[in-house]
């Protein structure tokens, strides 16, 4: 079926909206995925904060030279598009667990910020610890000196308080 101009356009500006608002964008051939796989693909792609959408490569293309992106060779055949807004990782991850064991459904490449990335970049960003594990293990890096600080300096006191309660419990046995 052919799409109207007007159509045409409407797909374009929604593609544009999807860029500006994501972090990272991903592209998936998805040839021999059937449309339930699809869909459990794309339940997995919006737990982890992003939206997986079939696109008219032309379209999107048109969209993504609008917004500034490099020239991507990867946009060839079909492609399944990842659009992450809030965890660039986790859609990365989500995108490498669907081609594990697939011969067929591959990673194409994508685009970090607007850093053109290959499917090896997407594969080692999958690697990276969730966003919530990355901001804990930063914030104990953080904190680690200023408890440190604290514990070195109630260390006398406490050293004192234990000298105290000795000599005030042999006071008491020897009475």
């Amino acid at each position: 079926m052919a799409f109207t101009k007007k159509q045409k356009g409407a797909m374009t500006t929604q593609y544009e909206e999807w860029l500006q608002k994501s972090q990272a964008v991903y592209a998936l051939n998805y040839v021999s995925m059937n449309m339930k796989a699809i869909d459990d693909f794309r339940a997995k792609v919006r737990d982890s904060g992003g939206e997986a959408h079939l696109v008219k490569n032309t379209l999107f293309v048109r969209a993504l030279k609008k917004q500034g992106y490099p020239e991507a060779s990867f946009l060839k055949g079909t492609s399944l598009i990842g659009f992450a807004f809030n965890d660039a990782a986790a859609l990365a991850k989500t995108f490498t667990d669907v081609t594990k064991g697939s011969e067929t459904v591959k990673v194409k490449g994508g685009f970090l910020g607007k850093e053109l990335i290959s499917d090896k970049q997407v594969k080692a960003l999958a690697d990276l610890p969730a966003l919530p594990v990355m901001r804990a293990t930063l914030l104990g890096v953080l904190n680690a000196p200023a408890s440190k600080l604290v514990r070195t300096l109630a260390e006398p006191a406490r050293s004192l308080a234990a000298v105290v309660k000795a000599h005030s419990e042999k006071a008491g046995t020897a009475a």
